[in-house]
């Protein structure tokens, strides 16, 4: 996917230009995946552009950061900070926000402990991550051979970018079998999530989904959609989903800060339900559009406004 470079970022504590970014190339983030990101959304509304759940991102920036013993030398009210004025200093109305902190140069050994860390927020346009189409008529998903990191070998939990290799061989995969994304199963053979979404089927008017248990990245849209759907009088729950119930269920969709709601319409070329978005899922992306727009009062709490 695309981007169009802005004019600014920011890197530990400063704006510098677009193309004044750089990382040393023995930096170790780069070379052993050390490093950690968060994804998060500003949407434009008629209070002006406002930042979904901003401190709870940069929360589990520095929580994934500590599962690496990685000392973030900024403050989440710091973080949060510069995140708006590189919204406010690019002039966006709508973005997405990349922040990402990394272990720099300091040696070539695996041992990062005591090198020192870079921070950089970027802030970008980006439309819909899986497509208007997908957002719209629901994407095609393939079932990965590949099984989802576990966390008795790294902090699945977390989001930490060498992670992220995994996800990498699942969504290449399932692009070349002609799939949109792919659904990565654990270890144990349940379902986790996507290679960069989390995943909800509903069931006889339930909504479910894998729990943090099955090595998923607990998200944040996630985690706010439960909420939501509870409010909207839905049955929640948390549970261990396998493969088949995929094929049964009435619906299924994905959720992330990239991917907002997207539908799943196709797992392993069987359709989900009819084939086409259900009810539940179509207004679960109304209200979830009302929320990050500031059209709900109940949750303008977690919004953050660029002043």
């Amino acid at each position: 996917m695309q981007i169009e470079p802005t004019q600014s970022m920011w890197k530990n504590g400063a704006l510098i230009r677009w193309e004044e970014a750089t990382i040393h190339p023995l930096s170790h983030g780069l070379h052993y995946g050390t490093s950690v990101f968060e994804g998060i959304r500003c949407y434009e509304t008629d209070r002006g552009p406002a930042v979904f759940r901003l401190r709870e991102h940069m929360v589990r920036l520095r929580t994934s950061a500590k599962a690496l013993h990685m000392d973030i030398p900024h403050s989440v009210d710091e973080l949060s900070a510069a995140t708006l004025e590189v919204i406010s200093a690019n002039g966006l109305r709508e973005c997405y926000i990349r922040p990402i902190s990394l272990f720099g140069a300091s040696g070539i050994g695996v041992n990062p402990l005591g090198y020192p860390v870079d921070t950089f927020i970027i802030a970008f346009a980006l439309g819909a991550y899986l497509g208007e189409e997908g957002v719209r008529n629901g994407i095609r998903v393939h079932t990965s051979s590949w099984r989802r990191v576990s966390s008795s070998s790294v902090p699945a939990s977390a989001k930490i970018c060498g992670n992220y290799v995994n996800s990498a061989l699942a969504v290449m995969e399932a692009k070349q079998n002609g799939f949109d994304e792919a659904v990565i199963l654990n270890e144990h053979g349940f379902v986790a999530e996507g290679s960069g979404e989390n995943i909800f089927m509903v069931m006889d008017g339930r909504v479910l989904t894998p729990p943090v248990s099955a090595d998923i990245l607990p998200g944040i849209t996630r985690m706010s959609l439960m909420q939501v759907a509870a409010d909207m009088g839905y049955a929640v729950e948390e549970r261990d989903v396998s493969r088949g119930e995929m094929f049964l269920a009435e619906e299924l969709f994905f959720t992330g800060s990239a991917a907002e709601i997207t539908p799943i319409r196709e797992v392993d070329r069987r359709p989900v339900g009819k084939g086409v978005p259900g009810e539940v899922t179509k207004r679960l992306q109304a209200k979830f559009a009302d929320v990050v727009r500031a059209k709900d009062e109940k949750y303008i709490g977690w919004l953050t406004f660029v002043e």
